[in-house]
């Protein structure tokens, strides 16, 4: 019993600025009030771009800003939190605490996709301007399907990029290297587009998200299934899981398809383009609101799973 509560013990210290940092997140989300790093990241981002992007050998120009912005994503917070460690337990407690905190981004999309299918349901329109808030596709000429389609394949992805990759990244590298994950998903979103401007200097960008997601995704995918209890799911993402044009968007879209037994995909205007995404399923059935929360329930119990096999990696670790 003494080594039990020995270990329990240590489990709580090696993982009280994760858990505190997790909680955070599920109470407060991302307020708008507070200064957030991304911000931060997106200016040297852009002004690094601006400069660079032009002339010759842009592909280069864009995989050396990309590995230096990374860089120093992660030399910044491990010098940060060896200052902190210097100087006070409780400041670098704080510390964790907050980079931590930074890098989670599950409530906030999660409290936009509600307020999506609650706008939806009120008027076309309004859903169209809601889920504007966390797409990228033009909403204009969306039908009340393809707002509530949007959304959910938007959380199914968030789930992977927000939640699963960072604390991923924490179980190998820690805190330093949850915040260079996010200076990659950053440099991702901003730069790795394949359009006339973006197409070369931000080629490697894209590839390096690839990289950094590719377990992540598919880990997100199958504990999707685990929360589900539905393990035959699992052929289900390994038929439609491929067929993305992203290598990782569509494991976390096929399993949440499977659940909700629906269709993903189809055509989507960016920048002026149709692009046509491969279908994830073969349902093509109206998605309600109770198929929201069925996929909300579904993103906080993996939340709460990668949570335990964090902590519990952690504490192996340790002992």
């Amino acid at each position: 019993m003494e080594d039990i509560i020995i270990i329990l013990g240590i489990a709580f210290n090696l993982n009280l600025p994760l858990l505190t940092a997790w909680l955070l997140d599920h109470w407060l989300g991302d307020p708008a009030w507070l200064p957030h790093p991304v911000v931060a990241f997106g200016k040297a981002i852009s002004f690094c771009e601006h400069r660079l992007n032009k002339g010759n050998v842009r592909f280069l120009k864009g995989a050396a800003m990309s590995l230096l912005l990374v860089a120093g994503a992660y030399l910044s917070a491990l010098l940060l939190l060896r200052w902190a460690a210097s100087y006070s337990p409780g400041l670098l407690l704080t510390l964790q605490v907050l980079l931590i905190f930074y890098c989670l981004a599950g409530t906030t999309l999660v409290r936009e996709v509600c307020e999506v299918f609650k706008a939806v349901d009120r008027s076309l329109e309004e859903g169209r301007k809601q889920v504007a808030r966390i797409v990228g596709r033009d909403t204009s000429g969306l039908s009340a399907q393809e707002v509530r389609t949007a959304a959910l394949e938007t959380l199914a992805e968030n789930l992977s990029d927000g939640v699963i990759a960072p604390l991923f990244w924490y179980a190998l590298l820690g805190v330093p290297g949850m915040f260079a994950y996010k200076m990659v998903n950053t440099l991702d979103s901003m730069i790795g587009y394949k359009n006339e401007r973006y197409r070369r200097f931000g080629c490697f960008a894209a590839h390096l998200d690839d990289a950094a997601n590719y377990i992540p995704a598919r880990l997100t995918a199958f504990l999707m299934v685990v929360a589900s209890g539905r393990f035959s799911l699992l052929f289900f993402v390994g038929k439609y899981g491929s067929r993305h044009a992203s290598p990782n968007s569509g494991y976390p879209e096929a399993a949440l398809a499977g659940i909700l037994n629906c269709r993903f995909g189809g055509p989507h205007n960016y920048f002026g383009e149709e692009v046509w995404k491969p279908y994830i399923g073969d349902n093509e059935r109206p998605l309600t609101t109770g198929d929201m929360k069925v996929a909300i329930r579904i993103n906080r119990c993996v939340e709460w799973l990668m949570i335990i096999i964090v902590v519990v990696t952690a504490t192996c670790m340790f002992i």
